[in-house]
């Protein structure tokens, strides 16, 4: 079985081949040892940053911007976006406050990334 991927540890964005032969891995195409991680990491077990908006109360802006401290596997991306987008934080809030801790028992927080003061 084949998967192709481009690199994204690099501006040199290889074209990645990876090889699944019966559970050995082989990939082609990387130019660093980087690119060879990244395309077994990808098939194994995809990670990705969550960044996201949350409502916001009594903020002087309706929104708050939002980015988990950790990679999240990708399988949980959308529950957990649906789980935070039922939910509000109210102001006043500083950048990497934690407002929502252990995401679906991912170990990941999710954290401010702006200061919000409250509404005069």
């Amino acid at each position: 079985m084949q998967k192709e991927y481009i690199c994204i540890h690099c501006p040199l964005s290889c074209d990645l081949t990876l090889t699944d032969d019966n559970g050995i891995l082989s990939v082609t195409g990387n130019t660093c040892k980087r690119g060879e991680d990244y395309a077994k990491n990808e098939y194994r077990n995809p990670l990705r940053m969550l960044t996201t908006t949350l409502r916001l109360e009594q903020g002087d802006s309706k929104l708050l911007p939002v980015i988990s401290s950790d990679m999240i596997p990708k399988e949980k991306l959308g529950e957990c976006l649906d789980l935070l987008y039922s939910i509000s934080v109210t102001a006043p809030v500083t950048s990497g406050d934690v407002v929502y801790k252990n995401i679906l028992n991912t170990g990941v927080d999710i954290l401010a990334a702006k200061t919000v003061v409250m509404q005069p």
